[in-house]
């Protein structure tokens, strides 16, 4: 079955579900989804909806700027995708292979609705794990001399291997904004349940300050260091009895999970990013759709 789905976001205002139904309706759409959440703070009404395209009254061409006209009367900010659409992944890595592993498998096994046709890394360590799995490696050393110049060769790949989404699968960098500023999509997993222990070695300061919980965080790559609005989060219970070493051991079966769900959530549609900058005050937000 061939999808549609419209995710949006607009001023709340009453009859939207209404509206929104009725367009779909009205063209001869079936809805198989709907969700639907109103954000009093922000003053929003954010929703998706899912319908099948078997006997719809418009052409995928013609879905877009007919559904304008709605979006425009009640001053929406909206987005369509089609499930036939599989997109392209790029996987950035630097040594840690677990979550690249991780990633792999699940798109091996067709959990994961995408194709991944490179791995980039600013190390040599995990060609041979790509190779393996027929996939093609680049190796692009990083310095603080030729962070930028490394960075035109990464989105020269990216524009390559026609890439929609990129995972920094434990790329131990931090993109620059001359990056993000011409490739947006980027999903990165921290270890650790942000907004604690943000920035680099959050395990060990974590041990030091004896916290019997750690985490995961999937979230989406803005100019701020892990300040991107978050996807997916988990925790798991530590003790005294746990070193360092344990710690890490046990981050990383949450990393794997977190991530693995965060792609998994983007791919079929069901995050919605809201909001201001980080700096307003109001944070960037997102809603996941179940």
């Amino acid at each position: 079955m061939n999808t549609a789905t419209l995710l949006v976001s607009c001023p709340d205002q009453k009859g939207l579900v209404a509206k929104i139904s009725d367009w779909v309706f009205s063209h001869g759409g079936n809805i198989l989804h709907a969700d639907q959440h109103a954000d009093s703070t922000a003053g929003l009404f954010l929703m998706r909806v899912e319908w099948d395209l078997d006997n719809f009254g418009l052409t995928r061409t013609e879905i877009a700027p007919t559904f304008a006209q709605l979006a425009s009367a009640i001053q929406a900010k909206w987005h369509i995708q089609f499930s036939d659409y599989v997109r392209r992944i790029a996987i950035f890595v630097s040594k840690q292979d677990h979550c690249l592993y991780d990633l792999i498998l699940r798109q091996r096994s067709h959990e994961l609705p995408a194709i991944i046709p490179v791995v980039i890394s600013n190390h040599p360590d995990l060609e041979q794990v790509a190779h393996n799995f027929g996939i093609n490696y680049h190796y692009l050393p990083i310095t603080p001399e030729n962070k930028l110049e490394q960075e035109k060769q990464q989105l020269a790949l990216l524009k390559q291997y026609q890439i929609d989404l990129v995972l920094l699968a434990k790329y131990m960098q931090v993109l620059s904004p001359e990056f993000l500023s011409q490739f947006s999509q980027v999903i990165n997993i921290h270890h650790s349940f942000l907004p604690a222990f943000a920035g680099a070695n959050p395990y060990h300061r974590a041990y030091k300050r004896g916290v019997k919980i750690i985490g995961a965080t999937a979230h989406y790559v803005t100019e701020e260091l892990d300040e991107g609005p978050i996807i997916e989060q988990d925790v798991i219970r530590v003790s005294h009895r746990d070193s360092v070493n344990d710690l890490i051991r046990k981050g990383k079966d949450l990393e794997r999970i977190v991530l693995a769900r965060a792609v998994r959530q983007h791919l079929e549609n069901r995050v919605l990013v809201y909001g201001q900058s980080a700096n307003s005050g109001l944070g960037i937000r997102t809603v996941v759709f179940d």
